[in-house]
C-alpha cells in the first residue's frame, strides 16, 4: 500500500497518524521529494476524472492566474499542472496494487477500506 502526499499537510498527517496507530503498513510517497510520474497520472486518471484529482479548494490552485485555471480542460493539461504543482494534486491518495482506495483522508472511510489489512 501507498501513501501520495506532502509531509507538512494536516491531512495527511492524519492519514499518517491513523494508519501507523492501526498497524497498517504503508510506503509514503512525497510529492515534493519524489515528484509524480505520468505514468501513475494516466492511472490514476483512469479511475477519476481530473476534476477530482486536481484539489481546487487549496492555495496552490487558489494561487494560479485564472488563465492557467482555465487552460485546465483535459487529461493532458491536468497532468502537466500535476506534474508542476504537486500540491496542486488532492491528498493523500491511498492506493494498493496501482488501485485508487481513498482520495483525502476520512476516518470513517479508512476504518471500513482497511479493516482486514
Amino acid at each position: 500500500m501507498k501513501l501520495y502526499g506532502i509531509p507538512n499537510c494536516n491531512t495527511v498527517k492524519k492519514a499518517r497518524d491513523w494508519l501507523e496507530s492501526n498497524s497498517i503498513a504503508y510506503e509514503f510517497h512525497d510529492f515534493k521529494k519524489q515528484g509524480i510520474s505520468q505514468q501513475v497520472l494516466e492511472n490514476w486518471l483512469m479511475q477519476f476524472p481530473y476534476e477530482k484529482l486536481i484539489n481546487r479548494a487549496g492555495l496552490t490552485w487558489r494561487g494560479l492566474d485564472d488563465k492557467i485555471k482555465a487552460g485546465i480542460i483535459d487529461n493532458a493539461s491536468a497532468i502537466a499542472l500535476m506534474q508542476e504543482k504537486t500540491s496542486a494534486i488532492i491528498r493523500p491518495v491511498l492506493v494498493k496494487d496501482s488501485k485508487i482506495l481513498c482520495l483525502g483522508f476520512e476516518e470513517t472511510t479508512y476504518k471500513e477500506l482497511l479493516k482486514h489489512e
